[in-house]
C-alpha cells in the first residue's frame, strides 16, 4: 500500500442500501435491532468499508448488558471488531484503495504512546461499530490484514488479540525468550497470549477448568496446564512446575488475582486485563510488596502496537483460533452462543 501518496475521493462503488444493527435503550437482546438506511459517503480522511467479518469479546457483552466502563452512545452501531473491504474514499485519504483487505483499532485516534482521555472514543461504544454492512472509517484508524488471513480471522485482531500483545510487550521491554509467561483461562485474549508467548520464546503455562481443553491448550503452544478443578490451589502447582521460582509475567482474564500473584516471581509482571467471570478477589497489598510484584491494566493498544502485533502474526503465520461462524443475519444467535456456551476460540458474524 501507498503511504505517501493522497487518492482521489472515490464513492461510486457504495450500495443503494445498507443494513446495521442498533442497540436501544435498555440491556440485552431484545434491544438488538436490524434496520436498513442510505450509506454515508465518506468525508475527508474518511474511508467506507464493506465489513466481511465481526467478531465478538468478553467487551460485546458488556455492552450488551449496559455495564461497559466507558461511554456508550444511544442507539450505537454494536461490536468493535471487524475486517473488510475498502469500496470508496473521501478527499485527502492517502494510502487506502478500493479493494484493500483493512480492519481497524478499537481507539481510532490512538495512534502511539500513552492513552490519553481525548483517545477514549471508542468504536462500538461512543463511535458506531462494526456490526454494519457498511461502516465508514477514519483511515487513521485502517490497518492491512495479514495476508495469509480469511476476514473472519482477521476480526479476531482488532480487541483482544491487540489486548494479549500489550499485555506481553507494552510494558517497555516484553517477553524475553527464556521466560516463564502464566496465563489464566482460555478466552480470547489467553488464546492469542498462548500463541504469541510462546513464540516470544517463553515457557508457557496455561489454566483451565476443562479436560478438553486442556489438550487444544497444548496443541495450541502450552507447554504445561493446570486444571483449577482438579488444583484448587493452582497458583501451588504453578510454582511446582517452575521449581519454587514462580513466573516471570501473568496475564490475567480471570479475576483471580490473590493466586495470579501468588505464582509470580520476585520482580514479576502482572498484566490485567479483566475478569471473565464478573467477579474479582479481594487482594492484600501486603502481598504485591512480597514478590515485588509490578500490576499494570492493559486497555487494547495503539496503532503503533496494532502494527507490530500484525508483523508478528504474518511473519509467524499465525492464525486465530475461531470457534463457530454465524451468518449476519443470525447476529443475536452468535451473541447468545458466546454468552452460554464458554467457547474455545472467536465467534464470529460473518457479513455478505
Amino acid at each position: 500500500m501507498n503511504t505517501t501518496t493522497t487518492a482521489p475521493a472515490a464513492t461510486a462503488a457504495l450500495p443503494s442500501t445498507v443494513r446495521s444493527y442498533h442497540l436501544g435503550e435498555g440491556s440485552g437482546l431484545d434491544r438488538l435491532t436490524l434496520r436498513t438506511a442510505a450509506p454515508r459517503t465518506p468525508g475527508p480522511g474518511e474511508v467506507a468499508v464493506a465489513v466481511r467479518a465481526v467478531s465478538l469479546s468478553f467487551r460485546e457483552l458488556l455492552v450488551l448488558r449496559g455495564q461497559y466502563v466507558l461511554p456508550v452512545k444511544p442507539d450505537v452501531v454494536p461490536v468493535s471488531d471487524g475486517a473488510g473491504e475498502v469500496v470508496a474514499v473521501g478527499p485527502g485519504v492517502r494510502w487506502a484503495r478500493p479493494g484493500d483487505r483493512v480492519t481497524a483499532t478499537l481507539f481510532p485516534h490512538w495512534r502511539d504512546g500513552r492513552l490519553a482521555a481525548d483517545l477514549l472514543p471508542q468504536l462500538g461504544g461512543s463511535l458506531d461499530g462494526m456490526l454494519t454492512e457498511l461502516a465508514v472509517l477514519p483511515e487513521e484508524a485502517l490497518l492491512p490484514v495479514p495476508a495469509h488471513l480469511s476476514y473472519p480471522e482477521a476480526a479476531t485482531l482488532p480487541c483482544v488479540g491487540l489486548t494479549a500483545w500489550n499485555a506481553l510487550t507494552g510494558d517497555g521491554h516484553g517477553v524475553r525468550p527464556g521466560e516463564t509467561v502464566l496465563t489464566t483461562g482460555s478466552g480470547g485474549v489467553s488464546l492469542f497470549a498462548v500463541q504469541f508467548a510462546r513464540r516470544l520464546g517463553a515457557r508457557v503455562i496455561a489454566t483451565t477448568g476443562s479436560r478438553e481443553k486442556e489438550q487444544r491448550l497444548r496443541e495450541l503452544g502450552a507447554d504445561e496446564v493446570v486444571n483449577y478443578r482438579d488444583r484448587p490451589d493452582w497458583h501451588t502447582a504453578v510454582r511446582e512446575l517452575t521449581g519454587g521460582r514462580g513466573v516471570d509475567r501473568v496475564v490475567e482474564t480471570a479475576g483471580s488475582l490473590e493466586q495470579s500473584v501468588k505464582s509470580l516471581a520476585l520482580d514479576g509482571h502482572l498484566a490485567l486485563v479483566g475478569s471473565v467471570s464478573g467477579d474479582w478477589t479481594p487482594l492484600d497489598p501486603r502481598l504485591l510488596f512480597s514478590v515485588a510484584a509490578t500490576v499494570r491494566t492493559v486497555a487494547v493498544g495503539s496503532h503503533t502496537q496494532f502494527a507490530a502485533m500484525n508483523a508478528f502474526v504474518a511473519e509467524h503465520t499465525l492464525r486465530p483460533v475461531v470457534d463457530r461462524v454465524f451468518p449476519f443475519e443470525e447476529a443475536a444467535a452468535a451473541y447468545d452462543h458466546y454468552d452460554r456456551t464458554n467457547p474455545f476460540g472467536k465467534v464470529v458474524i460473518t457479513v455478505a
